[in-house]
Formats: C-alpha cells, structure tokens, sequence
C-alpha cells in the first residue's frame, strides 16, 4: 500500500476531513491533499505528528510492506464518517424526539434503540432528576462505540423539553450530546468536549438566567 493510501484511510478512519486535519498538523489543506494524492511526501516533523495523531509508529506510515500494512487494513473498513452520520440520525430519532423508546434491558431502566443499514443504537439510562446512562452502536451485531454519562438536575427551572431541544442540535463535529452553545430565552446550553470520537470526555450544563441547573459528565470512544 503506497503511502498517499494509507494517509486518505488513516483520516477516514478517525473520522477528519481535510481542512481538519490540516488545523491539527498546523498545515495548509492543500498540503494534505497533496500527501493524498502522492504529489508531495509529508517531512520528519509532518510524519511524526501524524504517528502521534493516529496512535502508530512512523514505520507503519512509510515502509511499503504487508506486515506493517496488516492491521490497517483489517481496520479500513470502519467509517468512521458513516458511523458519526448513523450516530446523528439515531440520536434525533430517540431521547431528544420522544421515539423509538424500547423495552427495559435493565431493571427500571428507559431504553431507547434505533436500526439502519446494519448498524443499531441503544441509549439505556436509570434515574431522573439523577441519572446514569450509556450509549452503545454496534455494526453487523458487532459493537464499535460507546459512551456513559452521569448527571443531576441543580435548580428548579430545570426544562427536559429544553434539553432535548438542544440535543436535537447535536453537530457533526461533537456528536456526543449537544452543540457548544444553545439558547432560548432564558436557558443557556454549554457543551466542551476534549478529544476525537475514538477517545473523548466532555461536560454539558445548562443555565437559567445565570443559575445552573443541569450538569452532565460523558465520556468514551470506538470498541475494538
């Protein structure tokens, strides 16, 4: 596999587009559309932030041989593109729109899942005003994300219709709960999350005028 193949899989795997990417190396985008299109060869510092980036040794990046290729390819497969785009639709088809609520798995636990083109989604949480959940997809019954969040309702003006309306606005970019900022009228959404879809943690609130009265804490990353 030449070496402009493994850059375009590497950044379709983790689930970046060009212009992204270039804002993590500190590059321009048509310098990483010229790695991808074998018209120039990335430099010591551009590979090493790219081994850094993915989680590989530079080898892996620049010999040309099956046993450093195996497991990159064996992982190709996994869009993670697809997987974010699956990861959307679920969500604005579940909790934050009232649907597809299921039966319990858990004692006392609300279910909700949600199928598409081999892939399926649950969100499973326990509790109310505190609560604990999780998320899971699996692609051809085999899981490949997860996450879990715990939260706690703070002040009395708490609004779930609120909160659902902002998870309904959840971005391509963060796809986890919210976006990072969301209004209407009195109430405030803030979302920060540090990290990439195959490892991040990130904390929601919401305020009332300027007093909290939600908090959320989540965390996860791709199943292998």
């Amino acid at each position: 596999m030449k070496l402009e193949e493994k850059l375009q899989i590497l950044r379709k795997k983790n689930g970046y587009s060009q212009e992204q990417l270039a804002d993590k190396l500190g590059t321009a985008r048509q310098t990483i559309s010229k790695w991808e299109n074998g018209l120039a060869i990335p430099e010591l510092n551009g590979l090493i932030l790219l081994s850094e980036l993915y989680g590989i040794p530079i080898d892996r990046l620049v010999k040309d041989d099956d046993r450093c290729n195996v497991r990159l390819c064996d992982h190709s497969d996994r869009n993670i593109s697809e997987m974010i785009s699956f990861l959307i639709c679920a969500k604005k088809n579940t909790y934050a729109a009232n649907k597809n609520e299921d039966v319990s798995s858990r004692m006392k636990s609300h279910d909700f899942s949600y199928c598409d083109q081999g892939y399926k989604y649950l969100d499973s949480y326990l509790g109310g005003e505190k609560f604990f959940g999780s998320e899971v997809v699996w692609h051809q019954d085999d899981p490949i994300w997860g996450m879990n969040y715990t939260g706690r309702i703070t002040g009395e003006h708490f609004n779930s219709d609120f909160l659902k309306e902002a998870l309904l606005n959840v971005p391509y970019e963060i796809p986890y709960r919210g976006p990072e900022i969301f209004a209407k009228g009195d109430y405030h959404y803030h979302c920060r999350v540090e990290g990439e879809f195959i490892w991040y943690q990130g904390y929601e609130e919401i305020f009332y005028q300027e007093e909290k009265i939600y908090e959320c804490c989540f965390h996860g990353g791709m199943i292998e």
